[in-house]
């Protein structure tokens, strides 16, 4: 984007570019000389909108400005790069999610291990960790970075990795620093002696990644400042972890049908009046801790504004005047804030003051009132109430702040009066009514007389211009006090646009207090939240052990009863113990179970995170890690199956999963042959049960698995209860024992298929369960019997009288259908009594 006066504009095959790109017409200059050269250009003061489009759809912008001042120029006015816009470095937060962080992420592999840095240079947020690389996906999507770089090697890893993952721009860079050199870059650009101060020492390749974003934002920037001012790193072992596929599948921020966060346990939660509280949620949601004083401490914050309704609903309130502070300092430091980002940043502080007086000084907000106070007046008495956007054409200064200022300000505002006075006097002195003293930007001030006045016009008038119809013409006077004004007008907006900068520069000197207090608000914005919710949706306080029992008394799925009537939603309860920590679940499809286990896992992270929860009653112990097996998809760009992909997912958990972690599979198997899926169900519980030990809900079909729970002390089976009338009723409600039927064709009649195929589906089932009729008379058994005893060879010699009993049965049923079908062929609205008579005498006979 080259800056050409009041547009920017492309050339050659940028223009070519944008004008497909944002539909601007493509038009071309030196056409006369030959050389046609194409062109396309945006007016500059709406730039933002077309360049925020362009990095949308994944490219970056150069913008070359005028670095001279053109009255200075002799030929073509010098320009320079004064910043490259890339995903991950937007600055103009005009156009970015309020509630979602704009995070640049950078990214050094060294093996099994991870570096990671990522910063966000809207708000000055600068993290870093270390992971193991079967975490990274999970790390990536947890912090959800527009732009990502990386050493080549690195680049090379992370493309296998995020080839079917979109929303992420990467970029190769050159070759990391060594430790040393990344190290002291990092501590000459933070004024530190060592990288101890950010808890880093030692951590090489977070150190390395941490440079490489550092490096990577500064050149972009081209030289201006970022408002980073400290690193936080970010111990992996104190926070739940969450892979990928488990916040995927849970939901937690983001939906996976329009990536959207409607139905998402983040829509539930968020009840904030900030959006600094909104992008705060998002991040204590996605990192659930596993520090139990922090998580008290959490809940007691709530449990107080629970407590005190009137006090919270009135901070709730003040919270809705607090704008984003930390974008508005994001925009101090980097020199693109103007008079109404002041005005929001002063009212911010007078309304986190009003705050600190209502709580009276609880340790929930602590905040310094002197400095706090200092920076409120400070703004206040600079700056007026309602300043123009832009802050170079005068009218953002109060007046008293400047001498100066207030004289030509004096100057400029007489001046309709002065002119009135030259005017009226012209008049008097010539004779002429109509005389008028008029401006333009060409020509300035200048006296306008008609044609047929011509002949009155002074001898001492100069001519100016001539028109079809007037003459214009200036007197020394009225020239002299031009000169005045119009200096007067640009003096003003020189002393205004300085006295504003000295303001901006004076506000830096506060930067770590009002980061600090843009911490802390958002905070208070999430616990108030918290208790809100609470509240209204009916949650209470769970209690957080270290022990190894889960117990959730009347738990509920928080966002699948925000989306129907709270009364509707069943209630289930969920134990898991020492002596029972898996349960194997049965029941059928649509009837609650994806549901049930889901609750359980939500649960588990609303407690993690110090939330209350949507339960009667809890116990919940410390969990490492949540992990989770639904549903498949074949993934044809890496070429997986369905299968392939839940066997690679399931070999992650199996490798990964401790005693204290939470783990629901729903399904395991399916997608190979029915002897194939039993075998690897039953061994994947067998596994867990004997090597991992982790409290586990393995929803299936399999109804041969519910045999696990005499085989296994650790197994208990449960099922979704069904009713059966004249339809079947889904209860919702988990019981003890295993069901013994999947009610398939009862829901795909709910799905609305072609009654013709719901009936022979139902002829087909009928032959199937004849045949099942065949093992059962024979062996014994309704089943298979995973565990061996008794084949079905020995139980059929062993029981040859069954025999005729089974052929007996089978006529029976022969029969019983042909009865059925000759009913469904009755057309009975058309039957006389006597022929109704008999043709029940008639399907009598049939059935013997």
């Amino acid at each position: 984007f080259f800056r050409l006066g009041d547009f920017y504009e492309m050339f050659f095959q940028d223009a070519e570019i944008v004008s497909r790109e944002l539909g601007l017409t493509l038009t071309s200059r030196n056409r006369e000389k030959g050389q046609e050269i194409p062109m396309a250009g945006v007016p500059y003061h709406s730039s933002a909108s077309y360049i925020a489009r362009l990095v949308e759809k994944g490219y970056s912008v150069a913008i070359c400005e005028q670095v001279q001042d053109p009255k200075d120029a002799v030929g073509i006015v010098d320009r320079q790069v004064v910043r490259v816009i890339t995903p991950g470095t937007v600055i103009d937060t005009d156009y970015l999610d309020e509630k979602s962080n704009n995070y640049l992420m950078g990214v050094k592999i060294k093996e099994e291990n991870v570096g990671i840095g990522y910063m966000d240079i809207t708000t000055g947020e600068f993290r870093a960790s270390e992971v193991k690389l079967v975490s990274l996906l999970g790390e990536i999507n947890k912090i959800s970075p527009r732009e990502i770089v990386a050493d080549s090697k690195s680049f090379e890893i992370l493309g296998k990795l995020l080839k079917n993952s979109g929303g992420y721009s990467t970029l190769p860079l050159r070759e990391v620093d060594s430790l040393k050199r990344c190290e002291e870059y990092l501590e000459k650009f933070f004024g530190v002696i060592s990288l101890e101060s950010f808890n880093m020492r030692g951590k090489e390749l977070a150190v390395q990644a941490a440079a490489q974003t550092l490096k990577y934002a500064l050149e972009q920037q081209k030289g201006n400042p970022i408002p980073s001012h400290k690193i936080e790193y970010q111990n992996c072992e104190e926070i739940v972890e969450l892979n990928y596929t488990t916040q995927k599948n849970l939901e937690i921020v983001e939906n996976s049908r329009d990536r959207s966060s409607y139905g998402t346990l983040f829509w539930v939660l968020d009840r904030c009046r900030t959006s600094m509280g909104s992008r705060n949620l998002k991040k204590i949601i996605k990192n659930p801790l596993r520090n139990l004083e922090e998580i008290n401490k959490r809940q007691n914050h709530v449990e107080f504004f629970i407590r005190n309704p009137l006090l919270r609903e009135e901070i709730l309130e003040k919270l809705r005047g607090v704008y984003d502070i930390e974008r508005i300092l994001g925009k101090l430091i980097m020199g693109t804030e103007n008079g109404k980002d002041m005005v929001a940043l002063k009212k911010s502080v007078f309304t986190a003051l009003e705050i600190y007086h209502i709580l009276d000084g609880d340790s929930i907000l602590l905040l310094d009132q002197e400095k706090l106070s200092g920076i409120y007046h400070l703004i206040d008495k600079t700056l007026v109430d309602e300043p123009p956007f832009s802050i170079r054409e005068g009218g953002i200064i109060r007046r008293g702040v400047s001498e100066e200022l207030d004289h030509l300000h004096q100057i400029s505002t007489n001046g309709k009066d002065h002119i009135l006075t030259i005017e009226n006097r012209e008049r008097e002195r010539t004779g002429i009514k109509t005389l008028k003293i008029k401006f333009n930007k060409v020509f300035g001030y200048f006296i306008e007389v008609t044609n047929s006045n011509r002949d009155m016009v002074p001898q001492d008038y100069i001519r100016k211009q001539t028109l079809s119809n007037a003459e214009r013409y200036i007197v020394p006077d009225l020239k002299e006090y031009e000169e005045k004004v119009l200096h007067a007008k640009e003096r003003i907006e020189t002393l205004e646009y300085g006295i504003f900068k000295e303001l901006s520069e004076t506000l830096k000197e506060y930067l770590r207090e009002l980061q600090d207090l843009a911490g802390k608000l958002a905070y208070l914005d999430v616990i108030t939240a918290f208790a809100e919710i609470a509240i209204r949706n009916g949650y209470i306080k769970p209690q957080i052990g270290t022990g190894f029992g889960l117990e959730i008394v009347g738990g509920r799925h928080p966002v699948v009863e925000a989306l129907i009537k709270k009364s509707d939603f069943v209630k289930n309860d969920l134990f898991l113990d020492e002596k029972k920590n898996i349960i194997v679940l049965t029941g059928p499809n649509m009837s609650g179970k994806s549901t049930y286990m889901k609750q359980g896992a939500l649960i588990l992270i609303m407690a993690h995170i110090g939330c209350y929860i949507p339960a009667d009653y809890a116990v919940i112990p410390l969990t490492d890690k949540i992990f989770t097996r639904i549903g498949a998809s074949d993934d044809l760009l890496t070429g997986q199956s369905t299968f392939m992909l839940e066997m690679s997912e399931m070999a992650n958990i199996l490798n990964s999963a401790t005693r204290d972690s939470f783990i629901i599979l729903d399904e395991i198997g399916r997608g190979t042959s029915t002897f194939d899926g039993i075998s690897i169900a039953t061994s994947i519980t067998e596994y867990i049960h004997d090597k991992v030990g982790a409290k586990t809900i393995f929803a299936t079909h399999y109804h041969e698995m519910t045999q696990l729970e005499k085989e296994l002390s650790g197994v208990v089976n449960f099922r979704i209860e069904v009713k059966e009338e004249k339809e079947i009723i889904f209860l919702r409600k988990i019981v003890k024992g295993g069901a013994d039927k999947s009610y398939g064709i009862e829901v795909a009649r709910l799905a609305g298929l072609p009654k013709e195929l719901l009936k022979r589906s139902k002829e087909i089932l009928n032959i199937l369960e004849s045949q099942r009729e065949i093992i059962e008379i024979k062996t014994g058994m309704e089943q298979l019997n995973l565990f061996g005893e008794n084949s079905p060879e020995e139980k059929i010699q062993a029981q040859p009288e069954k025999d005729e009993k089974f052929h007996g049965k089978q006529e029976l049923k022969r029969n019983e259908e042909i009865v059925l079908a000759k009913i469904g062929e009755l057309d009975l609205n058309s039957l006389t009594p006597m022929e109704a008579f008999m043709k029940l005498n008639e399907l009598k006979n049939i059935l013997g």
